[in-house]
């Protein structure tokens, strides 16, 4: 019972943690909403990004995706109905459905670098449309995308697939992430 109870403590203050970084981020970014470029180059963002969605890492970035190869991004596992939010600053280069994947959104973050996310139900931003860090911009559905529940792993419910990509090829996304986020996070 003191193990468990040490890991639900723990999992509290990394959710407190989150929730400043992303409310401190957030403020940064709303702070001149007019703005029509990203506040900081995307290279310089790295260990300052909030997770786009509250969840628990289901599938590291370079694990073996169950077809032979290694997964080209991460997918976490999302509570149903959860908002998802633009991780940077950036322009919507797509947003609609993509094969099996659910909705798909690619966000141009500048400086040869995009952001994927998959497996929502539904976006709620417009290709060319800029975006801030912390923006919401989607929804997840009551369950995964059939592709998306592949990449996702053990996770039967919503999972959101997530991709770093510089100048074409796929990039680990995860020392862009806020360091207070653990494997674990606010959903």
């Amino acid at each position: 019972v003191g193990a468990a109870q040490r890991n639900v403590e723990a999992a509290r203050k990394a959710e407190e943690e989150l929730r400043d970084a992303r409310d401190k981020l957030t403020a940064l970014a709303f702070k001149d909403p007019a703005r029509l470029a990203p506040k900081i180059a995307f290279s310089d963002a790295r260990g300052l990004l909030p997770l786009p969605v509250g969840g628990t890492v289901a599938k590291p970035f370079g694990a073996p995706d169950g077809f032979g190869n290694r997964t080209q991004g991460m997918t976490l596992s999302a509570r149903a109905g959860a908002i998802v939010s633009a991780p940077c600053d950036g322009w919507v280069s797509y947003a609609g459905p993509f094969r099996s994947f659910g909705q798909l959104l690619i966000i141009n973050a500048g400086g040869g670098y995009y952001v994927l996310l998959a497996g929502m139900e539904r976006i709620n931003v417009q290709l060319g449309q800029f975006v801030l860090t912390g923006e919401p911009v989607a929804v997840m559905g009551e369950a995964a995308a059939p592709s998306s529940a592949a990449l996702g792993g053990e996770t039967t419910g919503p999972a959101l697939y997530i991709e770093f990509r510089k100048d074409g090829g796929p990039i680990d996304p995860s020392p862009w992430w806020a360091k207070s986020q653990g494997e674990k996070v606010r959903g």
